[in-house]
């Protein structure tokens, strides 16, 4: 026990440093166990929906009439399996699915031990269809009436027929990247924990030096220290590791509303309940980031080459940091992309510390003021000796800078976008099975819209594009509008040939999203050749246009293009009524087309919706880069106070030297404000490049679409205000020491303080 007093004592006489220690390691296992519970949570939901839809069949009345429960007992008396499945919204909005687990009981294959049902129907969103029901009453629910695999068209009575059946859109890319985009943001969390951490842990190995000799030279083996040393941290890990799993669980429920919402609101898919990421994973993890980052001495060999001369060792780096520049322009792939963002980060972390260590005594050699000199002389040895935390803020401050202006720029053109695509009211959906030419005619001869031009058809469908490796050629989706007008002329473009729209409107050529276009290697004015139906098309390329959240590739034509054998997916109609009403609009196509009812849905209620959905998203984003902004400034902060109560004697030279303590604190105000601003200056360039890399790099090669490069200035003087903010308040502590007393030093170099 007094073995173990001595060595643990340091911590009763620098308390700080333990609770710096704490709050790091909890906070951060608090943050990243949030993001990774989420993310674990996401992933296994998009995995069990996918599974549980995944090229499943629908049964559909020919008369174009919703199934009912009435056309459900007579497919079941007629010897089929089928099984009822009822979309309904909840009291939260939450959407809710009702099944009934017995009718699902044929879908089993008794051959197989693969029960394609069971498992993925328990919990959330799925309930007894009788619940579903229930909720049902007063809203809106959609029946469908799900079929075995087992049955082909030729099973079905004469009044039914197949069609496919999803749950949503093939999420495809766009989720899963998604979620690696979380996945990134909790690694970078990591390795800003891990160099805090080891900053913290690394001072006090350097203050407890001369008690480990003091130890050694009353008989205590270096390797029992070692090993006394590994049980403390494995301790003190234990210690604020588990608080911190609680903490971030608990995150994770409080932003699992907004997240799960945004889930479904963007890739269709709910956020299942149930699914638990479990306490190991977090614990392994952190546990293992903070012992590598405490214990592991390969970083102590680059610590020990920072203070030093090291030009070619810094010209090393700096060529290590343009290979990696010019690894993340030339490379065509994603993985190699990320080992060039990885390098860059790695030679521009170690170099900049390094580098205001350099500029810094540039100045003091070139400085003929002596307050000057000595200012720029401590700022080198501070830039060294806090260059963990100097390194870790900066990573924080450039992550942060990108991410804002990544959410803001995808904001700003995911919402004219959006606008452009939900320019009309409202959108009418065509029943199955009805002859739309009539109801085209009688829009066209309603004057309110003939004078406007704010209406027209949509179909949409699947052409395939012959060549490449595929022997049956490429499938990609079909957008036919027609007639062309004011609701689709006003769209940017990238390129485009001279009056595209007006040529597209007379059926001469087609467009292709941005997606297409890179993949086939498209552009404005060469011919492309597509099969519609059976019929083969060679038409110019008139333009090229954003498709902004969709891997898929589409082409939009004009409608009098399609062939008469062209099966369409869905078609629709997009309709401004001007002067006359929906209700006006509606009522006489019901009576031309003889249904009772029809799907309409109110566009501005959408672009609403979607644009609260993306908001929740970007704030989840936003609220954990600000955390590891956060957790990075305090740990600069706690690493200021403790690293400066080391040098509070050479301090206090100044007013021994005849200034007084208010210009006293006047040089250390200016010292910390350098150090901190040559942080956030170094930090924006970083900050830039990564943005270029997320916008121009990682988005075209993982989704096929890039968004425009914008920089925000506002936000680097945010940027600016908090280092300076920082600074301050490192000023403030260093200005505290010098009103309490302090002395000397027995060994100046004892102490990791005693650089001069």
């Amino acid at each position: 026990m007094t073995l173990l007093a001595a060595l643990f004592s340091h911590y009763r006489r620098h308390p700080l440093q333990l609770l710096a220690l704490a709050t790091m390691i909890v906070l951060a296992t608090m943050l990243w166990t949030g993001v990774h519970h989420l993310t674990s949570q996401a992933r296994a939901s998009l995995d069990q929906s996918e599974s549980a839809v995944a090229e499943r069949q629908q049964v559909e009345r020919k008369d174009g009439e919703t199934v009912t429960v009435a056309d459900f007992v007579e497919l079941r008396r007629q010897g089929l399996c089928v099984m009822p499945w009822l979309e309904v919204s909840s009291s939260d909005g939450a959407r809710v699915v009702g099944v009934d687990p017995l009718a699902a009981g044929c879908f089993e294959n008794p051959d197989s031990e693969e029960t394609p049902w069971r498992g993925e129907l328990e919990g959330r969103p799925f309930v007894d269809i009788s619940e579903a029901a229930e909720l049902a009453k007063g809203q809106t629910g959609q029946l469908s009436l799900l079929i075995s695999d087992a049955h082909s068209a030729r099973d079905l009575p004469s009044a039914y027929r197949l069609a496919p059946f999803r749950v949503g859109p093939d999420t495809g890319e766009l989720g899963d990247s998604f979620l690696l985009n979380l996945d990134a943001l909790g690694v970078l969390v990591l390795l800003i924990t891990a160099l805090l951490v080891r900053s913290v842990y690394l001072l006090g190995m350097a203050q407890r030096r001369d008690s480990f000799a003091l130890l050694h030279r009353f008989g205590v083996s270096r390797g029992r220290i070692d090993r006394l040393l590994v049980l403390e941290i494995m301790l003190l890990s234990l210690v604020c590791i588990l608080p911190g799993i609680w903490l971030g669980r608990w995150l994770a429920t409080g932003l699992g509303t907004g997240f799960g919402r945004a889930l479904e609101g963007l890739f269709d898919q709910p956020l299942y309940a149930g699914q638990d990421g479990g306490w190991l994973m977090p614990l392994a993890t952190m546990l293992a980031v903070v012992l590598v980052a405490c214990l592991a001495d390969f970083l102590r060999p680059l610590a020990r080459r920072l203070p030093g001369d090291g030009q070619r060792y810094g010209l090393l780096l700096a060529l290590i940091l343009m290979g990696g520049i010019a690894m993340s322009v030339w490379v065509s792939t994603l993985i190699w992309l990320f080992v060039a963002v990885a390098v860059v980060f790695v030679a521009a972390g170690t170099l900049a510390p390094m580098l205001i260590s350099r500029l810094a005594d540039w100045r003091a050699g070139s400085d003929k003021d002596p307050l000057s000199r000595w200012r720029h002389r401590e700022l080198s040895v501070l830039s060294r000796r806090l260059a963990l935390p100097l390194v870790a803020l900066q990573f924080a401050m450039a992550m942060v800078l990108a991410v804002q202006a990544l959410v803001t720029t995808f904001e700003s053109t995911f919402d004219r976008w959006l606008a452009q695509r939900l320019e009309a009211d409202f959108y009418i959906e065509v029943p199955q099975s009805v002859d739309l030419a009539p109801a085209m005619d009688w829009l066209s001869e309603q004057p309110e819209l003939a004078a406007s031009g704010l209406w027209h058809r949509v179909v949409r469908g699947r052409a395939t594009l012959p060549g490449g490796s595929n022997e049956a050629g490429t499938k990609v989706d079909v957008f036919a509008l027609g007639p062309i007008g004011p609701l689709v002329t006003g769209w940017q473009l990238f390129e485009s040939a001279a009056r595209p729209w007006q040529s597209l409107q007379q059926g001469d050529g087609v467009m292709v999203n941005e997606q297409l276009a890179r993949r086939q290697g498209v552009t404005t004015g060469q011919s492309l050749t597509m099969e519609l139906g059976s019929q083969v098309f060679e038409l110019p390329v008139l333009g090229i246009y954003p498709d902004y959240g969709r891997p898929a590739g589409e082409i939009l034509l004009n409608t009098s293009v399609l062939p008469p054998d062209f099966i369409p997916g869905f078609q629709s109609l997009s309709i401004s009524p001007g002067d006359l009403t929906i209700e006006t609009i509606t009522r006489q196509l019901k009576e031309i087309w003889r249904v009772e009812e029809l799907t309409v849905r109110d566009n501005r209620a959408i672009e609403n919706l979607a644009s609260a959905i993306f908001d929740q998203t970007f704030l989840l984003t936003r609220a954990m880069t600000t955390l590891t902004l956060i957790l990075a400034a305090i740990a600069l902060l706690m690493m200021g106070w403790v690293f400066f109560s080391t040098r509070a004697w050479y301090f206090r030279l100044l007013v021994v030297w005849g200034l007084s303590r208010r210009q006293a604190s006047g040089q250390l105000i200016r010292l910390s404000v350098s150090l901190t601003s040559a942080t956030a200056l170094l930090a924006l360039p970083m900050g830039i490049w990564l943005t270029w890399v997320l916008v121009h790099r990682i988005n075209p090669l993982a989704f096929g679409w890039s968004l425009p490069m914008a920089i925000y200035p506002g936000f680097w003087f945010e940027l600016g205000v908090l280092s300076l903010l920082i600074g301050l308040s490192i000023a403030l502590l260093m200005s505290r020491q010098l009103r309490s007393p302090a002395s000397l030093p027995g060994n100046a170099n004892a102490l990791v303080g005693g650089e001069r």
